[in-house]
């Protein structure tokens, strides 16, 4: 098949473009790269080091003999090459990772908001736009958020998209079936939350294949693919940005730096790792709706945790410290999280659970390429408010010179 891999650069988009190569796809990378050029705004790299794409495609074929094809565009501000790309192009499939993907990013400043709102919607739209214009019947599979939720406390498992409601009408109750609501808790997860509504229309107006994609938190370093070569080695950030919870815990764990858990920790989160995350990428390919149908979504993780818990578990398995923070979020103390993911499960997938094997073997990353840490980019320090702004620590250790006067 002929796939299309929007955002093939970052950090899924990579292995999932060399997992689906591996079973004998035709793989195009589309990207503008802007995660790279994020790095150098925020004056943080990859704990990884990473090569130029054009050289890991390079790699990649020299390994295995399959070629990864890369393109530069922006979907967001170039829609007619886009059009044009899919024109010449006419992939069979497209996988849609071409967003800002950091919660903590979109909230820094006005600036970072727009930002993420245009990039992330005119992307998109400008996709789904292409799509009808060009008449390409592709299998669109975007790559949502659970995030889009919240993370407030119903008591309910959340279900795969859509609920089942009852109506009072004049002439009794009516059973309707609606998306699931939204509750996103930052401007990031406000534009995964608008993408479902724009997939909703061009699904029963144009007919469009849409595949959503609600996922977890991403953990782990490795594939069997990116364990090939050293130089495919996955991006792996652990700046208090783009670092997700148990990838950042694991590097703390490794340098020696305090566990940081903003609030209570009480924060239940939905987790899966990076293999099952491209896994379940090739079992949504392998599942597409018909024309016609309403878009498909699935619930992409794998088991929840709170994020004390998280912490406390790492800090037995290390002897690493936890320090409390205060949280530079705007959510509930304590929640819970209840996910249905039977689709997933039904197609096969065997899940890959929290294992101190997987877990020591990030510590291991981190130890490895731990010189190449910026220790002052590690505090998570981007407040959702300006009078959240104020309680921020940007000095977890301790470290900063302090007045005696």
């Amino acid at each position: 098949m002929r796939i299309a891999i929007l955002g093939g650069d970052g950090f899924v988009g990579w292995p999932t473009a060399l997992h689906l190569s591996a079973l004998g796809h035709e793989i195009h990378i589309v990207d503008n790269l802007s995660r790279r050029w994020i790095d150098t705004e925020l004056g943080v790299q990859s704990l990884t080091p990473m090569d130029s794409i054009q050289e890991r495609c390079r790699i990649w074929q020299q390994e295995t003999g399959e070629k990864l094809h890369f393109h530069l565009l922006n979907l967001a501000t170039e829609y007619d090459r886009l059009r044009g790309w899919l024109a010449e192009h006419r992939p069979e499939a497209i996988i849609h990772f071409a967003e800002q993907r950091a919660a903590p990013y979109s909230m820094k400043t006005d600036r970072h908001k727009v930002y993420t709102v245009n990039n992330n919607v005119s992307a998109t739209h400008n996709l789904l736009a292409a799509l009808v214009e060009t008449g390409i019947d592709a299998h669109l599979v975007h790559l949502g958020t659970m995030g889009v939720y919240g993370y407030s406390t119903v008591g309910a498992p959340i279900p795969e998209g859509y609920l089942d409601v009852s109506v009072e009408t004049p002439s009794g109750a009516k059973g309707l079936e609606i998306l699931y609501p939204t509750r996103p808790g930052s401007v990031y997860h406000m534009t995964k939350s608008l993408d479902q509504i724009l997939f909703q229309f061009y699904a029963q107006n144009d007919g469009l294949r849409i595949t959503d994609l609600h996922q977890g938190i991403v953990w782990g370093t490795h594939t069997d693919q990116t364990r090939r070569h050293e130089q495919l080695i996955n991006r792996f950030d652990y700046d208090g940005d783009y670092g997700t919870v148990l990838n950042r815990f694991l590097i703390q764990a490794a340098i020696g730096y305090p566990l940081t858990v903003h609030g209570t920790g009480g924060q239940t989160r939905a987790f899966i790792h990076l293999q099952d995350s491209v896994r379940c990428v090739e079992l949504a390919l392998s599942d597409a709706p018909k024309r016609g149908e309403r878009v498909k979504i699935f619930n992409q993780m794998t088991e929840t945790h709170r994020v004390r818990d998280l912490a406390e578990m790492i800090a037995k398995m290390t002897g690493a410290k936890v320090a409390y923070l205060p949280n530079p979020r705007k959510e509930a103390d304590e929640n819970e999280l209840l996910v249905k993911n039977d689709q997933f499960l039904g197609l096969g997938l065997k899940p890959i659970t929290l294992a101190e094997g997987l877990l020591a073997e990030v510590v291991d990353v981190a130890k490895k390429y731990a010189h190449r840490i910026d220790r002052s980019r590690v505090p998570a320090v981007s407040a959702w408010t300006k009078d959240i702004a104020q309680r921020v620590e940007h000095d977890p250790e301790g470290k900063r010179l302090r007045s005696v006067s």
